[in-house]
């Protein structure tokens, strides 16, 4: 039970598109993820997801529009809904996320991005 420093834990790494899990409540996890360019098309059948804009600006695109998440604001992603996230500009944005710990990173979709561990940090 000590005060975790974001930016810290964010200058530990510096790969995009890799997640890193900083703590665990409950059966959600608490993720740190810088991103660069475009994701790939994917959902979650069961469970939400909730992106925190830590620095930059994300595109959070779905079927029928774009979202645009500034720093400083979330946006949650409701269970079964398709979603591509992107950054604008191909800027580098840092991301902290929740997610129950049985989402996978891509939901059912496999690509090269596609993690399957993330380490803890």
């Amino acid at each position: 039970m000590t005060p975790i420093n974001l930016a810290e834990k964010f200058d530990l790494f510096s790969d995009h598109w890799h997640p890193r899990r900083i703590a665990t409540v409950d059966d959600m996890q608490v993720i740190l993820a810088k991103i660069k360019g475009e994701f790939v098309w994917h959902s979650h059948p069961d469970e939400d997801e909730l992106f925190m804009v830590q620095k930059g600006t994300l595109e959070m695109h779905f079927r029928d529009r774009v979202e645009i998440v500034n720093e400083g604001e979330i946006i949650v992603v409701p269970k079964g809904v398709e979603h591509f996230p992107k950054t604008q500009n191909n800027q580098e944005v840092h991301l902290l996320l929740f997610e129950k710990l049985s989402a996978k990173h891509t939901g059912e979709v496999i690509h090269e991005k596609t993690q399957t561990n993330y380490p803890e940090i």
